[in-house]
């Protein structure tokens, strides 16, 4: 019987089947993913196979993904976390300021999902509460990655405000909400369909944080034929099987740059390369270029995110 994995907790996993049942599983034994050295073999946005036995229910087996996103596991250096896959389209919720959203952070985001051929879209929430400084730093922002070719929305959550743009986007598509504790996922959830009420918390005000209340991903039905996938609060991302000579194609300007001189061009020192005359012409941002050489050089130094 073929499922739709909805919520994974670690040993649970809750299954939509084709009636429209939800189903609780486990997995069926040593259940894993070949090639991928992941802290959960099956993940929410899953499709599998399951079947009855005795009186509980199994996951027997994972079909194919078409994508996934994935990060770096903070615990296990050598294995990864699959956050959620077959995905049509991630939105990324960034915050100039409680919690505060840094461009390395973005791009490493935007990186992965760009190497799985995933569709994101930067999203500005709490626009209701920036002061003069935010407002500022978060035009600064949106300049950078409209620059690189990125579609933005600037919305509040709590507010209502800018959702109808949000919802356009989300039509007929599987969608993940991604970011750090606190910049207002869960929210947005609750704003976007009225039968909804996930449990939300105020940012740490002695860590000017976010507080983890969603734990686990899960999957919910809105209308309009929109499934979302919330997941829980990302706070470092490591990139995962991504070498020196690929990173500059999940730049988006990069990729969509003139050819260099060498086809083997990293874009450091080599003679006649585009990119750095790209720079120095103001079609490339400086953020996204240094953010870029230090990826690449944590790449090069198998680091603690390699």
């Amino acid at each position: 019987m073929k499922g739709h994995i909805y919520k994974s907790t670690g040993s649970w996993y809750t299954v939509k089947i084709d009636a429209g049942k939800f189903i609780k599983c486990r997995l069926s034994g040593r259940l894993r993913v070949d090639g991928i050295k992941s802290t959960n073999p099956v993940c929410v946005g899953d499709y599998v196979l399951i079947e009855k036995r005795v009186d509980s229910y199994v996951v027997k087996k994972l079909l194919e993904r078409k994508n996934f996103i994935i990060r770096k596991s903070v615990k296990l250096s050598k294995q990864y976390h699959i956050i959620a896959s077959n995905i049509d389209i991630c939105f990324l919720l960034v915050t100039p300021k409680n919690p505060v959203t840094s461009t390395m952070f973005i791009d490493r985001f935007l990186a992965s999902t760009l190497s799985y051929g995933i569709e994101t879209v930067i999203v500005f929430n709490k626009i209701d509460q920036y002061d003069k400084e935010s407002m500022n730093q978060k035009n600064e922002i949106d300049n950078i990655y409209k620059k690189a070719g990125y579609k933005t929305i600037s919305i509040s959550a709590l507010k209502k405000s800018n959702l109808s743009d949000l919802l356009k986007l989300m039509q007929n598509k599987v969608c993940v909400f991604s970011g750090h504790s606190g910049v207002g996922k869960s929210t947005l959830l609750n704003s976007l369909d009225d039968n909804l009420s996930i449990k939300t918390l105020p940012i740490s005000e002695s860590k000017k944080s976010g507080q983890h209340t969603t734990t686990f991903s899960e999957m919910y039905d809105l209308k309009k034929n929109i499934k979302v996938i919330d997941t829980p609060g990302i706070k470092g991302f490591g990139l995962y099987n991504i070498n020196n000579n690929e990173l500059s194609d999940y730049f988006l300007e990069f990729r969509n740059s003139p050819s260099c001189k060498f086809h083997n061009c990293i874009h450091k020192k080599e003679p006649g390369c585009v990119i750095k005359k790209e720079i120095e012409n103001g079609n490339i941002s400086k953020s996204r270029y240094s953010n870029y050489l230090l990826l690449l050089e944590e790449i090069n130094n198998e680091t603690s995110f390699r």
